[in-house]
């Protein structure tokens, strides 16, 4: 073969990705990044004291941060516009950076833009060159940081051509600001014009995830894109994976659900079908079975289906991080994958 030549066989290993402080790394997509198993979502972290309606103060949220850190839990996804469009949540986590400025390298961090943010004028939305641009170098400066490992689009903008927002992107990557782009509530056909013209361009701008709201119970908010992610090699990065906490031990007895439950104080909970609380039930009896909490075990059963990345349950708590952060050590029997598939296809 013509040394000149790639030997096509190189590239057809299957490679396991690495562990970091015992935690288990997966690729993301067809691309080098790797990122932990389970990550951490930061959207309830800010300032509630301000009104920006974030569910989570700067206090505990450090104390999530540094217990995250210990666990491996290394994947931090925020946005600017989260809790408001006030930036906090970006806000903190360039805080803990600034105290610990050498773990920086060790944090995949990934961060949003699209929303209307850091302005009042037309050009403060969406997903034009000056928007992305102006929208990064704001998210760099809450973040306390150089650069961010993930920049998601945080939505699509059929207003502005793709071929000018993926290349923006290239040329923040090429400028060192970011370093792979992924997308975010995307759907089936937004994500394969994405895919197509990404190809067209480079490969430095094509998007390595989706983020759209998934959960086993519900399935994709966006139908067929789990699909492309598993033939296209883009890993599918889910948000809500616990359906906003119902699929945790706190919403099993449903007479138990009050003020500080997630569904409850958004007004949500009385909308939950009864199957779905029976649903609820059977996995609450197998995870008493098993010896596993709810949410640990939905995790882990996420974590065995094409295509998923890294996943980003938020944490109110550090014990339910912990119990989140304990999904990537489970595994499950095909007799268990089996009655989980049972229960979720119900």
């Amino acid at each position: 073969m013509d040394p000149l030549t790639p030997n096509p066989d190189l590239y057809n290993v299957t490679y396991q990705a690495d562990s970091y402080q015992s935690m288990p790394y997966r690729f993301l997509g067809r691309s080098g990044l790797q990122g932990p198993a389970i990550g951490l979502g930061t959207w309830k972290f800010g300032y509630p004291d301000t009104g920006d309606e974030a569910r989570i103060g700067p206090d505990l949220a450090i104390k999530i941060l540094d217990r995250a850190a210990e666990l491996g839990v290394m994947f931090w996804d925020t946005a600017n516009r989260y809790n408001a469009a006030s930036g906090n949540s970006e806000r903190i986590i360039g805080q803990w950076f600034t105290a610990h400025p050498e773990r920086r390298r060790d944090v995949v961090l990934a961060t949003k833009t699209h929303g209307g943010m850091d302005g009042w004028t037309p050009n403060h939305s969406g997903l034009s060159r000056l928007q992305i641009t102006e929208s990064v170098k704001a998210s760099l400066a809450r973040l306390q940081t150089d650069y961010v490992d993930v920049l998601w689009f945080h939505r699509f903008d059929e207003r502005v051509p793709l071929e000018e927002s993926l290349e923006t992107v290239e040329d923040l990557v090429s400028q060192g600001l970011v370093r792979y782009l992924a997308v975010s509530n995307f759907t089936a056909d937004q994500l394969t014009d994405c895919l197509r013209v990404s190809d067209s361009l480079s490969r430095r701008c094509r998007p390595i995830a989706v983020q759209n709201r998934f959960d086993p119970l519900t399935g994709e908010s966006m139908p067929g894109v789990l699909d492309i992610c598993a033939d296209q090699g883009v890993a599918f990065v889910p948000y809500s994976p616990l359906a906003k906490g119902l699929l945790t031990d706190r919403y099993l007895d449903p007479a138990k659900v009050g003020p500080g439950d997630r569904l409850f104080d958004e007004g949500t909970f009385a909308d939950i079908g009864q199957d779905q609380l029976a649903a609820v039930h059977r996995l609450g009896e197998l995870a008493t079975e098993w010896k596993i909490k709810v949410s640990t075990l939905t995790l882990a059963y996420i974590l065995t289906l094409p295509a998923m990345g890294t996943q980003i349950p938020s944490s109110s708590s550090v014990e339910q991080l912990e119990d989140n952060a304990a999904a990537a050590a489970v595994e499950l029997s095909e007799d268990q994958l089996g009655a989980l598939r049972e229960i979720f296809a119900s």
